[in-house]
């Protein structure tokens, strides 16, 4: 049967509607939209699970089943958004779902509510075309903006036992990205001395041991990229340090006893991420040891590269669909930051492949925006994608 697109475009305005940001100091989350997506769900006569990730946090999962041995297809989706911001820099609310010259308007519409809720109305439209093999597993996760609890529980609870393929519903502007940046951050301590301003060589100052280190991330980035020379779809490796602290206590007449910098490493398949904090760490160990501050690094967060080959069904079959229902060939293209794709590939092997309606860079901006026609076009292509992957799969 066809999808509903009018209907698909109303829930997708809901969808945005809900000011899904976790932000529990002023009691947002993400569970207003994940219950806003369970009853869309049931509304298709399906049976939702809201699995809690945390308090306020629920993943919601359910399996549409095709009635005939198969493979099972996973479409995957975050309920999560990021702040709006300030209100005043929109032209519109950011939280009202307005459609204004074919343009859905507000924070997630891109970024991913409309890629959600389309993967939702193409499986409704696979299942009311009669059994089919295997089963298609709807996922809606928390906090990928964060530090994608949502997919590591998704993963720890055994819950991606079983799924063969995935396909991750970020805006991609129609690119076919089987390749994805790994994302490596890391904090950098240095452990000095307090002592008198008026008397620094009564203690061990680390801020100019930080000043010293930041100076030497430019080489290190270098060599790099020299080692990994430049992806075709991803670009190159690049090292940034985005958060610097002084040590405490901040105030001017004291030497600090600490300070520490935060790096973002985003990286390109082949770095090995233990020789990048390897190799920091001694560039913060040599940068200290003259003055007598001791560096250290902390990982907070490692996410390796995805690369599934273009080869893989679940890619051939959305690149397929894609040529099918647009009539243009599929291109094949990378994501440039990370996505909960990222954590199931790496955790459990599942090849995964990102694509989605609206634009690759204007998730996160004032004024995000989705074409209501690409948000039709998703799901289309998604229901073929499904129907393509399962058909081919299946017995």
């Amino acid at each position: 049967m066809s999808i509903d697109h009018e209907a698909l475009v109303e829930v997708v305005q809901a969808l945005v509607q809900v000011p899904s940001v976790y932000d529990p100091a002023i009691g947002r989350s993400e569970e207003g939209a994940a219950r806003l997506v369970a009853h869309q769900l049931r509304s298709f006569g399906w049976a939702p699970e809201l699995d809690p990730v945390a308090p306020g946090r629920p993943n919601v999962y359910a399996v549409v089943e095709g009635g005939r041995p198969g493979p099972t297809l996973m479409f995957e989706g975050h309920t999560d958004v990021v702040t709006e911001g300030d209100r005043d820099a929109w032209s519109v609310d950011p939280f009202r779902g307005e459609i204004r010259d074919g343009r859905l308007y507000g924070r997630g519409s891109a970024d991913m509510k409309s890629g959600l809720v389309a993967s939702m109305f193409a499986a409704r439209a696979v299942a009311d075309e009669g059994s089919f093999p295997g089963r298609i597993l709807l996922a809606a996760l928390v906090d990928e903006e964060g530090m994608m609890a949502g997919a590591r529980h998704f993963v720890s609870t055994g819950r991606a036992d079983g799924v063969d393929a995935a396909i991750c519903c970020e805006p991609e502007e129609g690119e076919v990205c089987n390749v994805s940046k790994g994302a490596l951050r890391l904090r950098v301590d240095f452990a000095g001395a307090m002592a008198h301003g008026a008397m620094p060589f009564q203690g061990r100052n680390p801020n100019p041991v930080l000043a010293r280190f930041l100076g030497q991330l430019a080489e290190e980035e270098a060599a790099l990229q020299a080692a990994h020379p430049t992806h075709a779809h991803l670009g190159d490796v690049h090292l940034t340090p985005t958060v610097l602290r002084a040590g405490e206590p901040a105030q001017m007449n004291v030497i600090p006893r600490d300070a520490a910098a935060w790096l973002d490493v985003r990286t390109i398949p082949g770095v090995d991420h233990a020789a990048v904090v390897e190799a920091i760490g001694a560039r913060a160990t040599a940068a200290g040891r003259d003055a007598g501050v001791v560096g250290s690094v902390t990982v907070i967060d490692d996410r390796p590269a995805v690369s599934t080959p273009a080869t893989s069904p679940v890619v051939t079959a959305l690149c397929d669909a894609h040529a099918a229902v647009t009539g243009q060939p599929a291109r094949l293209g990378g994501v440039p930051g990370a996505t909960d794709g990222t954590v199931l590939t790496s955790r459990t092997g599942m090849p995964s492949v990102v694509y989605g309606p609206g634009g690759k860079w204007i998730a996160h901006q004032v004024d995000e925006f989705v074409e209501v026609a690409a948000i039709i076009e998703a799901a289309e292509v998604y229901r073929e994608a499904a129907l393509r992957f399962l058909s081919a799969a299946g017995p």
